[in-house]
């Protein structure tokens, strides 16, 4: 991939009555992330205008640029597609209806450009994962969505500078995730996780450590039997495959004795058990992406935040650093495929 080229980044509104207009247009109000990406925004002008004034510390020289078709994005500009022509209702830090409508038009619209090459990749704003829901989107969240929506298996990977940790049951309820914990699963996103640190993060040889489900591993069949007869004998099944995976590990001792950094990745078996300690470290700057799938997806660690929605107090931390994990990721994928390309054809 050319240093030249800029990436395309589209851009989905999320939920237009929380935190995503105010985080995506304060990371954008520096003028440098135009000089590696160009955005397009999937949401609406007049919103967007709305949420500006919302922020008196934006520099009045941003403006939003109207397009109808992303292929027609203009480079050093704010590009926003319309969803609607209809006068939209915001009702800041509230859920409604108008939202999840719009946050699902935009996932939509974005999701067909990726498939026709006229973006490069996606970064998603929050979404109220209640509103959302229709007919026509019926799943917990955005990687059960993408994974539908371009087919394949997926690994949601919370990504920051100190660690990255995968997910093995996603937005699974604590009381389906033992029966959910199977070999064949286990083992699937474990060489998910593997290919992903190779291609998308540029690791030849990662090494990766796999938490257990029950407290201390089961003690030894004292506490329970599944971290013996399921967890370990998964990555012992991988191993023998050549990925570098190790475990399982208690997470308490994992996480407390900072055993994590001797790991490029780490895969916890349920939400909680990944979400606590990365948020833990990461709460302001860490980044959702969505490993496994042919296209590049990613979004900040947080929600909503309808708390605080409208007052300013937002942090575009994570936002940027989601934005550029994605250009990263692109990048790192067109030189490994270089690299590993067969030369005789």
């Amino acid at each position: 991939m050319s240093e030249s080229k800029k990436i395309k980044v589209a851009i989905t509104h999320g939920d237009i009555n929380g935190i995503g207009y105010e985080v995506v247009l304060k990371t954008f109000s520096d003028a440098r992330m135009f000089d590696h990406c160009t955005p397009v925004l999937y949401g609406s002008t007049k919103v967007a205008s709305y949420h500006k004034k919302l922020l008196p510390q934006l520099q009045q020289e941003f403006v939003f640029t109207g397009i109808q078709d992303a292929a027609n994005a203009q480079d050093k500009k704010f590009n926003v597609i319309n969803l609607t022509q209809e006068e939209i209702k915001i009702e800041i830090g509230k859920s409604t209806e108008t939202a999840g409508i719009l946050s699902r038009k935009a996932l939509d619209l974005a999701c067909e450009d990726l498939k026709k090459g006229t973006v490069d990749v996606l970064v998603t704003a929050p979404i109220n994962k209640k509103n959302i829901q229709s007919a026509d989107f019926d799943f917990p969240g955005h990687t059960e969505y993408l994974s539908s929506k371009f087919g394949g298996s997926s690994l949601m990977m919370m990504v920051c500078d100190r660690i990255r940790i995968g997910i093995v049951t996603n937005h699974l309820s604590l009381r389906q995730v033992p029966d959910a914990i199977t070999m064949e699963l286990l083992v699937e996103k474990i060489e998910l996780m593997h290919n992903s640190l190779k291609r998308d993060f540029g690791i030849p040889m990662p090494k990766i450590a796999v938490l257990a489900l029950d407290p201390h591993a089961g003690d030894n069949g004292v506490i329970g039997n599944q971290d013996m007869t399921v967890v370990k004998p998964a990555i012992d099944e991988a191993y023998a495959k050549g990925i570098l995976c190790f475990g399982p590990y208690p997470s308490d001792g994992f996480f407390g004795s900072s055993e994590f950094n001797k790991y490029d990745g780490v895969l916890a078996l349920y939400h909680d058990q990944g979400l606590i300690p990365f948020k833990l470290m990461s709460f302001t700057e860490g980044v959702n992406y969505t490993a496994g799938l042919d296209i590049i997806r990613t979004s900040p660690a947080h929600g909503t935040a309808y708390d605080i929605a409208g007052k300013g107090k937002a942090s575009e931390e994570s936002f940027r650093h989601a934005v550029n994990l994605a250009c990263d990721i692109l990048r790192h994928r067109h030189e490994y495929d270089e690299l590993t390309k067969d030369p005789l054809k």
